[in-house]
């Protein structure tokens, strides 16, 4: 007889050991031949070589599929114990799984194609109007990177600009100002992976999130990098943002050119930089429209119904400020699908 001890490692071992050792009184009786006591982290196994082996074996793959989905069932662990795929493995095209066990992956055409660009550029623009899924699903595919550890490190940024408020009316330090614009990035990442994990990711640097002046003067290499909210860039901070790349770095750019809130003078980096870069090589740009909207039947509504005021105002020549501020930046596209073709046009 011989004694190991087996730690687990980067998952919560309440997720492994079950509600009220459930999981674990299970594992016990698969492998009545071990004595097995576990205790935090660590589980104790005694007993005869050739099960152990196999029972670390076991754990293993159990261990690998709690990092991946977030969850593990009985049902899940005896298809593992019997070299079965389990129900999770067998599903087609999920990205990752949330702290809940929900299946997170493309729920449309141009939701897909985001995915594959990311798959063959490396560096991708997703634009698009609000609900159509670029943060969420930019963040799930760099979840998925550093799972699989293609990359170290998440780094996520976007530009601190006021909706119509100024920062000086938020109370508290620079982070407190800073924190609420960010809080869509933190809101992503709270649903993939677990709260401990997470905070333990951040506190090593692991996951980082800054506003986009934090990137200036940094090489940004191993990482999945996401700049959200893009088109409230100007020229000068994208061009600083893009020029940040290292090696094995990928770089996912999203923005929603109808939701500009720069100043009407200012003109928007992303959409110089959409006009400088749409055929550069290695590059890829993936235009989403109110199909790919995931969010409330109502939200669809709504785009359409402010796309339509929009043509209205446009065709009378009675723009708000909003729509000022578009003419003064050569009028904003109302067709993604044709969004680069539009551009040059307006430019040119």
């Amino acid at each position: 007889m011989i004694e190991k001890h087996i730690i687990l490692e980067d998952i919560d071992p309440v997720i492994f050991y079950g509600v009220n050792n459930s999981h674990l009184q299970m594992m016990k009786s698969l492998f009545p031949k071990l004595r097995i006591v576990a205790r935090d982290n660590v589980i104790r196994v005694l007993g005869d070589e050739d099960e152990m082996a196999k029972f670390e074996e076991c754990v293993e793959s159990m261990q690998r599929h709690v990092l991946k989905y977030n969850a593990l069932t009985d049902e899940d662990i005896l298809d593992i114990v019997k070299g079965r795929k389990t129900k999770n493995d067998a599903v087609k095209g999920v990205l990752v799984y949330s702290i809940s066990g929900r299946p997170i992956k493309s729920k449309s055409e141009n939701q897909q194609k985001l995915v594959e660009a990311y798959e063959h550029c490396d560096m991708v623009f997703a634009v698009g109007p609000a609900g159509t899924g670029k943060t969420y699903l930019s963040i799930a595919l760099a979840v998925r990177a550093l799972k699989d550890k293609v990359v170290k490190r998440i780094i996520l940024s976007r530009p601190a600009v006021e909706a119509g408020e100024k920062l000086g009316f938020l109370p508290g330090d620079m982070k407190d100002k800073i924190d609420p614009y960010l809080q869509p990035l933190y809101d992503a990442l709270e649903d993939m992976i677990p709260a401990v994990k997470l905070q333990d990711m951040m506190e090593k640097h692991i996951i980082q999130i800054a506003p986009l002046a934090f990137m200036r003067g940094r090489t940004l290499s191993d990482a999945v990098v996401i700049l959200d909210e893009a088109q409230n860039t100007t020229p000068q901070q994208i061009r600083m943002f893009l020029t940040r790349m290292g090696w094995n770095t990928k770089m996912i750019i999203t923005g929603d050119m109808t939701q500009i809130d720069l100043p009407r003078e200012q003109r928007s980096g992303l959409r110089e930089a959409l006009h400088i870069l749409h055929d550069i090589e290695g590059i890829g740009v993936v235009n989403l429209d109110k199909k790919d909207i995931v969010r409330h039947k109502l939200v669809t509504r709504i785009v359409d119904a402010y796309a339509a005021f929009d043509k209205q105002h446009n065709a009378t020549g009675r723009g708000d400020a909003n729509n000022k501020q578009k003419e003064n930046s050569d009028s904003d596209d109302e067709h993604y699908t044709t969004f680069i073709e539009h551009l040059d046009n307006d430019i040119n």
